[in-house]
């Protein structure tokens, strides 16, 4: 787990998105149990639990009573969805207001980003 400061139940929450977009937990596809999660991160099976009652109650994951958790379909679309928007909040918007600030044009923006595609 990181130490970024955010809870422990949002870091699990995180990693299960993270593995569902990248499609290791495909959508219908059980999720480790609360147990296994708390064993391999070495944290409470309470915030193990807390962190997949987050995605449950989101409706990323569905419970299968005394079977586990699954991904609900569609799940990977809507976290791609909720991340992308996030992205340009956390990023793009940010990133528009500084060339403007810097009296920069959207068509400027873009070859640049076009010039640094080209360099990597």
């Amino acid at each position: 787990m990181n130490d970024d400061g955010r809870p422990l139940f949002q870091q699990i929450a995180e990693l299960v998105e993270n593995s569902i977009i990248d499609g290791s937990l495909p959508e219908d596809g059980q999720v480790p149990s609360t147990n296994e999660l708390a064993a391999f991160h070495r944290i409470n099976p309470a915030t193990a639990a807390k962190g997949l009652g987050q995605l449950v109650a989101e409706g990323i994951l569905y419970k299968k009573r005394g079977i586990g958790m699954f991904v609900t379909i569609g799940a990977r679309d809507a976290l791609r969805f909720r991340r992308r928007e996030h992205f340009v909040r956390q990023y793009i918007d940010p990133l528009i207001a500084e060339a403007d600030k810097l009296g920069m044009s959207i068509t400027e923006l873009k070859s640049m980003l076009d010039n640094r595609e080209e360099i990597r």
